[in-house]
């Protein structure tokens, strides 16, 4: 087992000019072994900082879905951008999980936050993870820049979200596919926020991108890009996207919200769309 510092590397693909890579580390954060997947451009190899995107993947997700199905990396390593792509959730035999297995809490749900209700607290602090610990190692192990941007999917979307408007001193942009925007809202949220957080639902509210919008108000500033497709299952049910959509019209927010006929919830609808956002990104990277 690696300590907090290490790195251990557990594969190398060759990739576009560059390097798809997966390591491990010990988490102090998270309190178990975590792994995070990187893709490193030809551009490494130059002596200059590269520019991150953070990407943050979606429910029952780990962190190799991206870098397998998203296709991502030819335009990455054209445009100079090195990914990281960390896992949904801590992970290990005394890590907490649903009781019945169920694939919206626990393993692979961790929502991007910080749980305040035992027995989640000891291990899902995702939220201080993505923010604080992992940008910590990269800035150590790569050399790269350091403000970068973020971005997800789903689930992934709420995370990128939500720590973006929280942080924008940190991010120069945010994206995001199909994003849980009013988890307070939906079935998704209030089970996982429920279950990590508590029925004080004032205490949800640090953690739901519509009302951080909100609060926001005439001091956003940062670039945003959402896209949605209109024949996903969860569009409706899960009130994705349309509800952050309208804050940001209440706020007279520039943000872009795109919509896209006959696209679902799939890698797919990711696969049609990254080269968009990752081509938005590298504008202020």
């Amino acid at each position: 087992m690696t300590n907090a510092t290490e790195l251990a590397e557990l594969s190398a693909n060759k990739c576009f000019g560059g390097w798809q890579k997966r390591f491990s580390h010990r988490s102090k954060t998270l309190n178990c072994e975590m792994r995070f997947s990187v893709f490193i451009p030809p551009a490494a190899g130059k002596n200059q900082k590269l520019p991150v995107l953070y990407w943050l993947s979606g429910l029952t997700c780990t962190d190799e879905n991206f870098s397998a199905k998203a296709g991502a990396q030819r335009v990455a390593a054209e445009l100079g951008i090195m990914l990281v792509m960390p896992d949904t959730s801590p992970r290990g035999e005394q890590v907490t999980e649903a009781a019945d297995g169920a694939y919206d809490l626990g393993l692979g749900a961790g929502f991007y936050l910080n749980a305040t209700q035992t027995p989640w607290q000891d291990h899902y602090q995702m939220y201080d993870y993505i923010v604080e610990e992992l940008p910590a190692l990269v800035q150590k192990e790569f050399n790269v820049k350091e403000k970068s941007a973020i971005a997800g999917h789903s689930m992934g979307g709420h995370g990128a979200l939500i720590i973006a408007l929280s942080n924008m001193k940190r991010y120069c942009s945010v994206s995001a596919f199909a994003p849980i925007v009013s988890p307070s809202e939906c079935q998704w949220g209030q089970k996982a926020f429920t279950h990590y957080l508590g029925d004080n639902k004032q205490d949800w509210q640090a953690y739901d991108s519509c009302q951080l919008m909100r609060q926001q108000g005439e001091f956003l500033h940062i670039p945003m890009l959402v896209d949605q497709g209109l024949d996903d299952n969860f569009f409706l049910s899960q009130k994705l996207t349309k509800p952050l959509e309208d804050v940001a019209t209440e706020v007279g927010y520039k943000a872009d919200f795109r919509y896209h006929p006959g696209y679902d919830h799939s890698y797919y609808f990711i696969a049609s769309f990254i080269e968009d956002h990752l081509r938005f990104h590298a504008k202020y990277l």
